[in-house]
């Protein structure tokens, strides 16, 4: 094709599209961050000493019916016992935070205690909220 002044356009010019791209990038990142979330549970109160974490720590709550998750995804005790050993094959000093529901049952945190102490993990937390 050719224009006016004998100049050939070839070339499409991508930008628009390349800014659309863009635009559905970044509110596919907002949506996926947005629906990433923990298992809400009722944290008891204690103090306001520092927590333990970290990227290879590894966080365990049992909620208010006594199911157990292991960040975020929901486990047996058995398959708590396998995912936490076969992480502390890869990870061997990693932070556990347990966090139980103040009304659920203490033997179910027990349970998980126990777990965690038959794998051989030595750094435990206990999650609390800060008291008001």
């Amino acid at each position: 094709m050719q224009a006016d002044g004998g100049k050939s356009y070839d070339d499409i010019n991508v930008t628009p599209m390349v800014d659309l791209y863009l635009v559905l990038l970044l509110i596919f990142i907002i949506m996926t961050t947005a629906g990433v979330q923990g298992i809400k549970v009722d944290l008891p109160k204690g103090s306001k000493a520092p927590a333990i974490g970290g990227p290879k720590g590894k966080a365990v709550t049992v909620n208010d019916e006594g199911k157990i998750f292991l960040d975020t995804v929901p486990v047996t005790l058995e398959e708590l016992e396998t995912r936490l050993s076969e992480h502390k094959s890869k990870h061997e000093d990693f932070p556990i935070v347990i966090r139980g529901d103040g009304g659920t049952q203490y033997q179910q945190v027990m349970s998980v205690l126990d777990v965690v102490g038959r794998v051989g993990i030595t750094k435990i937390g206990m999650a609390t909220q800060a008291p008001k």
